[in-house]
């Protein structure tokens, strides 16, 4: 089997909650679903080791609340390989309104002196070598700027290290720089980097595919309900999940995306495959408050009823 390790520079705790719409300037009572451990490496990993997939994570922690991170590696067995740095890890408040979409309000965390950022890239440069695909998941953390991630995503790739790239802003537009293996941008991250609005599924086609142009051998587009593209040398293949009913919370749907891509390319899986596994393994997270499959068969109905059309190959 494949050897799998996700990465998450910016860590937090997703502090998640529901409501029907939030009034600003008033005092709003949310549900709360949940306090998380989470990050979008993490969340990746959790759902990889709930397929039967052994994954290790890195990246970075703050000490004074490392606890439930912890608690939650060795609860589920994953590899730790996160650097302890000082301060605290951030909390995320991710609140789904039954009317709209999610809103998140992002807190700040730990800082990353130069010598943390110089232990951190020497450290994984090292360990990353030993995984057959790394997946870079999130935002960068106060004191790494996109010079300094896009310049360690270049040596990664230097060091012949299959990088699955999933940011978005900055980060993304400097990981791009670096020619990771996989890409994943949203169509709106998708608008950003090319610098207008995209309308149509062919819009969205020809902007990706000046994305590949930049060598980047997988460029994979989520389009929320309208489902995802993959372009690759094989062509261009679109998948389209079935409408989810009941959605408690779209927090996860994208890491659970990736989760669901890695899982397909270590087992070998087509890439219709591979995306249709991958688009109802995103659409089942919709229906939960937390991140992970508990039971493989709940996606089984759900993979029946994703359309798959090859539209280039």
């Amino acid at each position: 089997m494949a050897k799998v390790a996700t990465i998450t520079l910016n860590t937090a705790y997703d502090l998640v909650g529901r409501l029907k719409r939030i009034e600003l300037g008033e005092v709003n009572t949310v549900e709360t679903l949940g306090l998380f451990p989470a990050g979008k490496g993490i969340n990746v990993a959790k759902v990889l080791n709930d397929l039967g997939v052994s994954v290790a994570v890195g990246g970075f922690l703050g000490e004074d609340n490392v606890g439930d991170f912890e608690h939650l590696f060795q609860s589920v067995g994953l590899e730790d390989k996160f650097q302890r740095v000082a301060g605290k890890t951030r909390i995320n408040v991710k609140i789904t309104e039954t009317e709209a979409d999610v809103t998140d309000l992002n807190f700040l965390g730990y800082c990353i002196s130069p010598a943390d950022w110089q232990k951190f890239v020497a450290d994984s440069l090292d360990y990353c070598k030993a995984f057959d695909i790394v997946a870079v998941c999130g935002s960068l953390p106060r004191g790494v700027t996109p010079e300094l991630f896009a310049d360690w995503l270049r040596q990664l790739h230097q060091a012949g290290v299959k990088v699955v790239l999933d940011s978005s802003n900055a980060a993304l537009t400097a990981g791009l720089s670096a020619r990771p293996w996989l890409v994943k941008p949203n169509h709106r991250e998708l608008e950003a980097w090319i610098g207008h609005s995209l309308n149509s599924l062919d819009e969205i086609i020809q902007a990706a595919k000046k994305l590949r142009m930049q060598g980047i051998a997988n460029v994979i587009i989520s389009m929320g309900a309208d489902g995802s593209l993959w372009l690759s040398e094989q062509g261009v293949v679109r998948a389209q999940p079935p409408k989810c009913e009941n959605v408690v919370s779209t927090v996860g749907a994208g890491d659970s995306m990736v989760a669901g891509l890695i899982y397909g390319i270590v087992n070998g899986l087509s890439q219709q495959e591979t995306l249709a596994f991958a688009s109802a393994v995103s659409a089942f997270a919709v229906s939960q408050s937390n991140v992970g499959v508990s039971d493989r068969a709940l996606l089984e109905p759900i993979l029946a009823n994703v359309k798959i059309t090859t539209i280039e190959g």
